[in-house]
């Protein structure tokens, strides 16, 4: 990504979701952690890449990378809450 790129920032936002890592099952923490976006966003989120890299995205594209950088973010901090919740010991 290029200098200006806007990202979340990652403690905060964390932070926020706490109260929503206490509401996971584990079904749902599983469902969370083999979340994927399917091929068509995977590609566009490619092709913004690249031209974010190259400096050529439009004001428009950079607003809907922007987006994806967003939303990836967040679900990865939710996937790394799922996991937490996985990896801890069950009461027994």
């Amino acid at each position: 990504m290029i200098k200006d790129m806007k990202t979340l920032d990652a403690p905060v936002l964390d932070r926020l979701l706490e109260p929503v890592g206490r509401l996971l099952t584990p079904e749902v923490a599983r469902g969370l952690i083999s979340l994927r976006f399917d091929q068509k966003a995977r590609a566009r989120i490619h092709k913004l890449a690249r031209k974010c890299n190259e400096g050529t995205l439009s004001e428009v594209e950079r607003s809907e990378y922007e987006t994806y950088v967003y939303v990836i973010d967040f679900i990865a901090i939710l996937q790394a809450k799922a996991r937490a919740l996985l990896k801890r010991p069950r009461d027994k």
